[in-house]
């Protein structure tokens, strides 16, 4: 008994010494600067130094007062069109791509890399890329739009294209992720299930609402969840296109850039103002938890129905 509970010890031993320097890094990194921002939001500040508790203010001014609950809305209002606009464009597209992938046609296997390739590029290079792409000068779209005899707009410097080019690249960019995860879903469902729904005369279409669709719960649990988190933590994209201040004036604005504006100084500004920015930053994550908590559950009920 000695030997097992003395081996059980150096097994609890190993175990906390490779658990440890995991623990460390994600203690400094995510907890502590977690447990910072909620302790700033209910402080003033005088540049980096807190000037003394104001409890709720923060989270008042930055919710209803102004200058800063117009932008908040503004931002707030973008970041649920980009939500909006990703699960029907991106994801509705990455759906059928998957279905066209489970039907193994030649080179399917090139297919599948293809519109994976685009998910493993960094977010600067395809920020910069689709930059020069959309230069209503000398980008791409805009000359293959003037060989069709079309005059192609300044597609991130007009306020009513910059939103739409920013999630079209953003679509672009990660179309190949909920993609594979649907293929995956899809590659779960038996063969006899699928066949025998095209015996009993089932097209395409019924067979991806009437059958597919239901069998693929789990998965969609998964992309819709990940695509509510992706569209409100929004950050690298707009900002490497359109720049800090969501140009061109505020049309590409999202609580990402205000957030970061807020606390860090923008281009025009250089004010710190570390109490409004921590109040929005714990606002973002308490509405982003809570939103995700009820979709998750909401889903599994789906899946457990389905």
């Amino acid at each position: 008994m000695s030997g097992a509970g003395g081996r059980a010890r150096t097994s609890r031993l190993w175990l906390a010494f490779l658990l440890a320097p995991g623990l460390v890094v994600m203690t400094m990194f995510v907890v502590w600067p977690l447990l910072s921002a909620f302790r700033y939001a209910f402080y003033g500040f005088h540049g980096l130094v807190p000037a003394g508790f104001v409890g709720l203010a923060n989270f008042r001014d930055v919710l209803f007062a102004a200058p800063f609950s117009a932008m908040t809305l503004r931002a707030f209002e973008h970041n649920l069109i980009v939500f909006a606009a990703l699960m029907a464009g991106q994801n509705g597209l990455a759906y059928l791509i998957a279905f066209a992938l489970l039907k193994t046609l030649p080179g399917h296997r090139l297919h599948q890399v293809i519109i994976f390739l685009p998910v493993v590029l960094s977010a600067v290079i395809v920020g910069f890329l689709w930059q020069l792409f959309l230069n209503p000068l000398f980008g791409l779209v805009n000359q293959a739009l003037l060989l069709a005899g079309i005059q192609g707009p300044p597609w991130l410097g007009d306020s009513t294209t910059a939103l739409g080019s920013l999630i079209f690249t953003n679509a672009w960019h990660w179309i190949g992720f909920p993609a594979l995860i649907f293929l995956a879903g899809m590659q779960r469902i038996s063969r006899e299930t699928l066949e025998a729904a095209r015996l009993d005369g089932a097209n395409d279409r019924a067979l991806l609402r009437r059958i597919i669709w239901p069998l693929v719960a789990p998965s969609t649990t998964i992309v819709v969840v990940l695509t509510f988190i992706g569209s409100f933590n929004w950050f690298e994209l707009p900002y490497i296109m359109t720049g800090l201040n969501g140009d061109p004036g505020g049309a590409t604005d999202v609580l990402g850039l205000y957030f970061y504006r807020t606390a860090f100084g923008g281009v025009s500004s250089g004010l710190q103002d570390f109490g409004h920015g921590s109040a929005l930053a714990v606002l973002m994550f308490l509405f982003i938890a809570s939103v995700s908590a009820i979709v998750l559950r909401v889903l599994r009920r789906r899946e457990i129905e389905a």
